[in-house]
């Protein structure tokens, strides 16, 4: 069986091309990580994936294998033209600016990516603002920005990206990988996340998200400061949902946990 690294040389060789900065191109050369990753995309069922940045494909290779509705988004035109040729679906684009509204369809949609590092928060974001979310999603991430995603009240990463990932994704941590697990070797260590959509009573999500970008806007200031200023509500409105939902007046948005944060937008008449 060939191994990822040869793989990927024989392919970079054959196009001639090399992995490139301004792209956050980091390719997977993991045999390990990469049946992780694939095995994990196998236990979502998917009847439909969709692919971001395959590269030269050390996870595209397998994910065809499946045998379903397969697109990969490729921004790179040499790289979106070998897999045109080899019979793949390409749209040639950045990820952030495409109609994921049109792409993801009806059929239960699966997201696999090495994302590219640059992208990655504003893409979990983007996903989970879609009224028609995809099934699930298996993603790469610098270990900083999965931290942040994956964390609790209690630790020192929580914040708005926390709490606008669990409101629409169960989320757990698959692996840990390492630099040398890619070529070329980022300066940050790597760890994959699994997604699985949940039900959430939020409808409109645009609008709780500007109201938890409020409640974070200024870190070190009370909530109560930064929530007058940017939902447009007197303080002793929000310190009467306070009292309701037993919230310290001198509370800071870190303190509130995920169902505060639901409730506290639903007692400010949101839907």
């Amino acid at each position: 069986m060939a191994h990822a690294l040869d793989e990927l040389r024989k392919t970079m060789e054959e196009l001639g091309i090399e992995p490139k900065k301004a792209l956050g191109q980091n390719f997977l050369v993991s045999d390990h990580v990469i049946q992780k990753i694939i095995q994990a995309a196998k236990e979502t069922n998917p009847q439909s994936l969709i692919e971001v940045g395959p590269g030269p494909g050390a996870l595209t290779r397998s994910l065809i294998k499946f045998g379903v509705d397969f697109k990969v988004i490729e921004l790179d035109s040499k790289i979106a033209n070998y897999w045109r040729t080899q019979n793949l679906e390409v749209i040639e684009a950045d990820a952030l600016r495409i109609d994921w509204k049109s792409l993801i369809g009806k059929k239960p949609s699966v997201l696999v990516s090495n994302l590219p590092y640059q992208i990655s928060s504003s893409l979990v974001i983007d996903r989970s603002l879609d009224e028609n979310m995809l099934d699930a999603m298996v993603l790469m991430f610098q270990k900083e920005v999965a931290q942040k995603i994956k964390a609790d009240r209690d630790h020192s990463t929580y914040g708005m990206l926390s709490i606008f990932s669990q409101t629409f994704w169960n989320i757990e941590t698959l692996l840990e990988a390492s630099p040398r697990d890619f070529l070329p070797a980022p300066k940050v260590a790597s760890r994959v996340l699994v997604f699985t959509k949940k039900e959430s009573p939020i409808q409109d999500k645009q609008k709780y998200l500007k109201f938890l970008k409020g409640a974070f806007s200024q870190p070190r200031k009370l909530m109560v400061s930064n929530l007058a200023h940017t939902v447009g509500r007197k303080k002793e409105e929000l310190l009467g949902h306070y009292k309701t939902l037993g919230i310290s007046e001198k509370a800071r948005a870190e303190e509130l946990t995920l169902q505060q944060f639901v409730d506290f937008y639903f007692l400010l008449g949101y839907k």
